[in-house]
């Protein structure tokens, strides 16, 4: 665990799962942008998760760290799906250009 608002594990099936936690934080922002490029780059999972279900809202850094991560990891043949079960949230993804299809909730 990076901190006390981001925490990283491995699923049973080796997937990499990311979940940041609590209120919009400046030091949040950092440390998921920081957690995902290591990840995507240097880990290279078959599946990176960023679970957003304990987030209420993302700033327009972490917004934009979620949507290249999607990019990045389809550079890095990583497939990347993002949970989360705010509307909100998903629509914020959504508008940023992370794809509907690796949404869930």
């Amino acid at each position: 665990m990076l901190g006390s608002v981001l925490e990283i594990r491995t699923a049973e099936d080796g997937s990499v799962v990311i979940c940041p936690h609590g209120a919009g934080d400046p030091g949040r922002a950092d440390e998921l942008r920081h957690a995902l490029v290591h990840a995507l780059r240097r880990v290279r999972p078959l599946k990176l998760i960023i679970d957003l279900n304990d987030v209420s809202e993302l700033d327009p850094f972490e917004l934009g760290s979620v949507a290249a991560a999607c990019d990045l990891g389809d550079d890095h043949h990583v497939s990347v799906f993002v949970c989360s079960r705010s509307g909100a949230v998903a629509a914020r993804l959504t508008a940023a250009g992370v794809s509907p299809s690796r949404l869930r909730r």
